[in-house]
């Protein structure tokens, strides 16, 4: 089953968490056990796993990145957003999670995150569900 799950995002930067989204289309799909691969189609933002319990996580995340990555760079890429094409390097554009009795098999303090590194923008989240 393949769904596509549309967002925006509303700053440059952020990270957003779609585990109760994902996690509501596996249940949809009828699907209790398998994998999800979760793609992001764009070469500005990713997918990842992170912490969920503290705020603050995110924060130091996009805090870090930022530093490490700098918006403004003496970059070649001339539109601007050459730190955003980088970070999304760094993260990667698709992760595949174990799915177990219809939802996404994680640790207590998990949770997938969307991350915009280029916005705010319009954008879609590719969500493949195999059955075991």
């Amino acid at each position: 089953m393949l769904e596509t799950m549309n967002l925006r995002s509303s700053k440059r930067i952020e990270m957003i968490d779609i585990t109760a989204q994902v996690d509501k289309i596996i249940s949809k799909s009828g699907i209790a056990s398998g994998i999800c691969v979760i793609n992001v189609p764009h070469t500005t933002s990713a997918i990842t796993v992170n912490e969920n319990a503290d705020l603050d996580t995110t924060y130091d995340i996009i805090d870090k990145t930022s530093r490490l990555v700098p918006h403004d760079d003496s970059y070649a890429h001339i539109e601007g957003n050459s730190d955003a094409h980088i970070k999304t390097s760094l993260f990667g554009h698709s992760i595949t999670l174990i799915v177990h009795d219809s939802r996404l098999l994680m640790g207590t303090w998990q949770s997938l995150f969307f991350c915009e590194f280029d916005g705010p923008r319009a954008r879609k989240i590719f969500i493949k569900i195999i059955k075991d």
